[in-house]
């Protein structure tokens, strides 16, 4: 990881917690991210909107999702949405958010806000924290360099996986839960 560009802007939350796990994480308050997705007239999923991360962010040069540190108090649905505005140019009103995958460790969350788009846009990056944004088919999601933990939630996170969402404990701290009306 290299040094942040100059004129990144911190923001509140911004830093690293040592969990009781023995990894560190990202994000004073726990993190979230949104993983959108595009369907066919069909309703099959075809793209989810992915980030491929600039070199000096943790884990730069691989792929994940838009996202980053909540700020204190701040809702994970906030958050992830937030964030998506901020590095990928996501506009208010472009998604519509349909389910949250929690992923709990001893003093760390990280949340996968799901979202599909209903008002399609132009995915660019918008910010100093990517290198490119990009509608990626599906299918070829998990032959990308992805950012570790995104590639350990993808088959958890796979619109294409037919079924509904899993719910409760999945496994022992993973957790899913669908939102309020979603």
């Amino acid at each position: 990881m290299t040094p942040a560009p100059p004129g990144h802007v911190p923001s509140p939350g911004d830093g690293w917690v040592q969990c009781g796990c023995g990894e560190r994480h990202w994000g004073l308050f726990g993190a979230a991210g949104l993983l959108v997705t595009r369907r066919d007239d069909e309703g099959r999923a075809t793209h989810v909107l992915l980030q491929h991360r600039a070199p000096w962010s943790h884990h730069g040069g691989t792929w994940g999702i838009p996202g980053g540190a909540r700020r204190p108090g701040e809702p994970a649905t906030h958050a992830a949405l937030r964030e998506a505005a901020e590095e990928a140019g996501v506009p208010a009103g472009a998604v519509e958010t349909v389910h949250e995958h929690v992923l709990t460790h001893p003093d760390w969350t990280y949340t996968t806000v799901l979202a599909e788009l209903v008002v399609p846009f132009d995915a660019r990056p918008t910010d100093d924290e990517s290198l490119a944004i990009a509608w990626v088919p599906v299918a070829d999601v998990a032959a990308l360099p992805l950012l570790p933990a995104f590639a350990t939630a993808w088959p958890d996170l796979d619109p294409s996986t037919p079924g509904p969402r899993p719910g409760g404990q999945v496994p022992a701290r993973r957790s899913s839960r669908r939102r309020p009306g979603g």
